[in-house]
């Protein structure tokens, strides 16, 4: 720890990862890594707020968000590892979840109200497939106005929910890898890729260009590397060995 403290030399953040197996509630105010799996409905901030209130640490970040509507792997640091983030944010991604075509929202997702309706019969697998294939590589893409990112000092979601015009400018990103399968109106998909890609956004530009529109219906952080969602924690687990070591 202490040469994390003054980066004497590289650390490995996976001798700091946590699990139930080798819980120790001081060396996790010191610091540690932790994987959860983050409940529907709940921002990425209430749940680092909830780690916090349990284990009394000092510091608590995450590496990276998750929207509310999503489940999964999220990466939370305490203490000293929380000089980890910014390396951990880097690691690529893995997600599952549900294209729903026919309807688009502002947002992309459930978060907002349908506000067109497209057709999709024109649409076939091989058109789809290949589309898919296309994708894979260096893309460019711009994250939605119902985000978290901040143009001029203020959050971008804020600043649409309050009706303003939000401009955000294109970023290049990579898809590792990719696959869908389904029958429309319906697809689920599998998508592997870097860090600062938006899910939502995938749907919205996967359906535009078939001239069609979509958004996303389920979304579930499967994976940050081989870091698997099988192995997180839940809340309930964490909060029994907080409280019991209190």
């Amino acid at each position: 720890m202490e040469a994390l403290a003054n980066n004497e030399q590289p650390i490995d953040w996976r001798s700091f990862v946590m699990t139930a197996a080798n819980f120790n509630l001081e060396q996790l105010r010191l610091g540690a890594v932790l994987i959860f799996d983050k409940p529907f409905s709940w921002s990425s901030f209430k749940l680092v707020k909830k780690v916090k209130y349990l284990c009394k640490a000092n510091r608590v970040g995450h590496a990276g968000t998750l929207d509310p509507l999503a489940t999964g792997l999220m990466i939370i640091c305490t203490g000293k590892c929380t000089k980890m983030i910014e390396t951990l944010q880097g690691i690529d991604k893995t997600y599952t979840g549900q294209f729903n075509f026919g309807h688009s929202t502002p947002s992309h997702d459930l978060e907002t109200e349908f506000d067109k309706t497209y057709a999709y019969d024109h649409i076939n697998e091989e058109q789809i497939q290949s589309l898919v294939q296309s994708t894979i590589g260096v893309v460019y893409q711009t994250p939605p106005v119902y985000s978290a990112i901040k143009v001029n000092g203020t959050r971008a979601y804020k600043m649409a929910r309050q009706g303003k015009t939000v401009e955000i400018k294109s970023r290049p990103i990579t898809i590792y890898d990719f696959k869908v399968n389904g029958e429309l109106p319906t697809l689920q998909f599998e998508v592997r890729c870097s860090k600062g890609t938006y899910i939502r956004t995938l749907t919205d530009d996967f359906a535009k260009q078939l001239n069609s529109g979509a958004y996303l219906s389920e979304l579930r952080r499967t994976a940050i590397g081989d870091l698997k969602v099988e192995d997180a924690w839940h809340l309930e687990k964490f909060e029994e060995l907080c409280r019991g070591e209190i």
